[in-house]
Order: structure tokens, then sequence, then C-alpha cells
């Protein structure tokens, strides 16, 4: 769970960030690095929340 929720963190860090580059703050234009660190930590959720529903599933079935 604590994954998660660091995880969910860094994408809320990186889109703040993503956020930033667009009007009225921004050009427009977001930077290459600012797309790639959203998609990093977007992917960096996805895992987390894949490991924590494995673990809550073995749970469940009686595996842990």
């Amino acid at each position: 769970m604590e994954r998660v929720v660091n995880a969910t963190r860094q994408v809320q860090v990186a889109f703040t960030a993503l956020q930033g580059q667009y009007p009225p703050q921004g050009g427009g234009k977001p930077s290459k690095i600012a797309l790639q660190t959203f998609d990093a930590a977007l992917q960096a959720l996805e895992d987390a929340q894949a490991a924590f529903d494995e673990v809550l599933n073995d749970l469940l079935d009686g595996n842990r």
C-alpha cells in the first residue's frame, strides 16, 4: 500500500510540473523531459497497483 501511495504522490508532482507548462503559466509546449517524467510516474503507479492487487488476491485466496 505504501508503494501505491508513494507512486500516487510522484504522479501528482509530475502532473503539477507538466501542468505548469500550459497556459496561463506556460507556453503550451511541454518539455520532453516533463512528458517522460509524467509517463514514468504513471507507469510506476500502474506497477504498484498491480503488485498490490496481487498481494490482495493472494490474501483473499488464503495464499498468504
